[in-house]
């Protein structure tokens, strides 16, 4: 598939800064076309500027979703997206607006879904004395974190671990699993890794 590929950040957006030196690297196909953000001066701006991509913010605050989801799609319509990545976007969109990309709009979650969806997953995870988490990158659909799961990668919690701890480990295997589950998405080849303690498989 030859996409034309718009990223939507709300903050620093490490992620997009992988996927879009990813995708100059040769490991999935298309043209990354917008780094968009909700948030006026997110981090990422600079970080995509830096890299050459075309930016745009369509501000979410103090705005009803219909006002920006509105705005949302005429920026993504004269950017020509026909796919989405979703990288720390910290907005929920509605289901008429994910209806509208059904299929073309992926988002990475810090945690192996099913389990622990929505905010703060890694306090789940630790609460609930799991012996395992990672992350998952998954279609966008109305119900929340529920898509069809593209790839997972896991992540051994560690005696002693905190949030942060291991967010930081999460984060590293997202990084990794991100850029091949997009490929996947786009008509690549499964994939399965596994090394430095990380499982990671794309279906």
């Amino acid at each position: 598939m030859t996409a034309r590929i718009a990223i939507l950040i709300s903050g620093r957006g490490s992620n997009m800064e992988v996927l879009v030196k990813a995708h100059r690297a040769g490991v999935f196909p298309g043209e990354i076309v917008l780094v968009l953000s909700n948030k006026e001066g997110a981090a990422g701006l600079d970080v995509a500027e830096e890299l050459g991509v075309p930016t745009a913010t369509v501000p979410s605050k103090g705005r009803s979703r219909d006002a920006f989801e509105a705005d949302l799609s005429n920026a993504l319509s004269a950017a020509e997206a026909d796919f989405v990545c979703l990288a720390g976007f910290m907005r929920v969109l509605t289901p008429g607006f994910v209806s509208k990309w059904e299929g073309r709009m992926v988002n990475i979650h810090p945690s192996l879904l099913p389990s622990f969806i929505g905010l703060h997953v890694q306090e789940q995870a630790i609460a609930a004395g799991t012996a395992l988490s990672g992350c998952t990158v998954h279609y966008v659909t109305a119900d929340l974190d529920a898509g069809p799961i593209i790839g997972q990668a896991a992540v051994p919690l560690l005696a002693g671990d905190a949030a942060e701890t291991l967010s930081a480990r999460i984060q590293k295997a997202e990084h990794r699993l991100y850029p091949l589950a997009v490929a996947r998405a786009l008509g690549g080849e499964p994939t399965v890794l596994a090394e430095d303690g990380v499982l990671l498989s794309v279906r």
